[in-house]
């Protein structure tokens, strides 16, 4: 039974996700924001609404290994597997002077991470954790990036102002409802996830934190995986990276702060080498990025392999 309930529940997500995104942003539009802040805002945390939802309930069900590994596995998911599909399909170009600053966010975000969780293992408690101080210093982080993002739109408002493609005909009634069941489809997936995730990780001897870095990371990432490569097959690389990069930034500043604010997060000693090596793939993300401007099928190949890697080591590890 646990199966098809976690079935139901990824279910629940990625439709939910869907039809968020989609009322959240013909809303956006037909209030002229530009499709490059869109993918970057309104997407990004859309999509990663999945990821929030699990970590915050396993934190409130003091599932910290879960909660955790989520938001490091959605990451070093959607770095390698979902970039490089995207660019395996089609090449994505890294035009926008806005991207090519958030990817060092998000590298900034990611070595936080890092020095925060290594600082808790200097305190003489019997557990590791990620305190609520630690929380709200991602959280002040996640309010200097929103601050940066509205500086953004507000300077590419007037570029938006001329696309009035879909504000013609939008449906407010419609994108309300959607929105709005978006989300509560979301919540009662993730409760069910992260429930059944847990029962079946007990069954097969599985800790907290691999099925976080694998089963429910992979199904909550499968959202940004959908819109990146929707986006990227319309040519839409704008949409498609800034989707990724605007998620693991909110994965870490806002997801990982809300959850530890809410429960002080138990950190596990294994989990350090998984965050270096996010760290590791958002650096290479960026040379990629930076290298003619746009991340090939051959940068693609690379980074789906890294990802095949990764998930063979962390299986042989456990």
């Amino acid at each position: 039974m646990s199966y098809v309930l976690l079935l139901i529940g990824f279910m629940l997500l990625i439709k939910g996700a869907d039809f968020f995104v989609h009322g959240a942003s013909s809303m956006a539009r037909a209030l002229h924001v530009s499709p490059l802040l869109i993918g970057l805002t309104i997407v990004a945390f859309g999509t990663s609404s999945p990821e929030a939802t699990v970590s915050i309930v396993a934190a409130l069900q003091e599932n910290a290994g879960v909660a955790i590994g989520n938001v490091v596995g959605s990451n070093i998911f959607n770095i390698t597997f979902v970039v490089g599909i995207a660019a395996f399909l089609t090449p994505l170009k890294v035009e926008s002077e806005t991207i090519r600053k958030e990817i060092p966010f998000t590298l900034l975000a990611s070595i936080s991470l890092l020095i925060l969780i290594s600082d808790v293992t200097l305190q003489t408690v019997s557990q590791n954790l990620i305190t609520r101080s630690d929380g709200l210093i991602f959280l002040l982080f996640f309010a200097i990036f929103l601050y940066y993002i509205f500086e953004v739109a507000r300077n590419s408002r007037e570029k938006g102002k001329q696309d009035n493609t879909e504000s013609k005909i939008v449906s407010w009634k419609k994108n309300i409802v959607l929105t709005i069941g978006g989300l509560a489809a979301i919540i009662f997936g993730g409760d069910l996830v992260v429930n059944n995730a847990t029962t079946i990780a007990y069954s097969f001897g599985m800790s907290e934190t691999l099925v976080g870095l694998t089963i429910v990371a992979i199904g909550t990432s499968l959202p940004e995986l959908i819109t990146s490569i929707t986006a990227a097959l319309k040519n839409e690389s704008e949409i498609a990276l800034g989707n990724i990069v605007g998620s693991n930034i909110f994965n870490i500043l806002f997801v990982l702060g809300a959850a530890s604010v809410i429960s002080p997060l138990a950190v596990e000693s294994k989990i350090y080498i998984d965050v270096i090596l996010m760290i590791v793939l958002t650096g290479v993300l960026l040379v990629f990025s930076r290298t003619n401007f746009k991340i090939g099928k051959i940068e693609g190949i690379v980074l789906v392999l890294a990802y095949v890697l990764y998930m063979t080591y962390i299986f042989i590890r456990n």
